[in-house]
């Protein structure tokens, strides 16, 4: 009966240490997409700024300043 409480107590030990494992590679990975989200965003709102509305006709649209 000992023996089988310490075998319990030794693979609850190796479970704890499995889910902390787990979790704080989940909270990298977490990390990780909050950064590449960011970066997406900043991503975007410089193609909408440097590329003209695909929404607007030729004639909306501002001549190019050379103009």
């Amino acid at each position: 009966m000992n023996q089988r409480v310490t075998d319990l107590e030794i693979r609850f030990m190796h479970q704890e240490r499995t889910v902390q494992e787990l979790n704080d590679i989940v909270c990298r990975q977490e990390s990780v997409l909050e950064k590449l989200e960011r970066e997406l965003r900043q991503i975007r709102e410089q193609m909408q700024q440097a590329t003209p509305s695909m929404n607007r006709t030729e004639e909306e649209e501002e001549p190019p300043p050379h103009y």
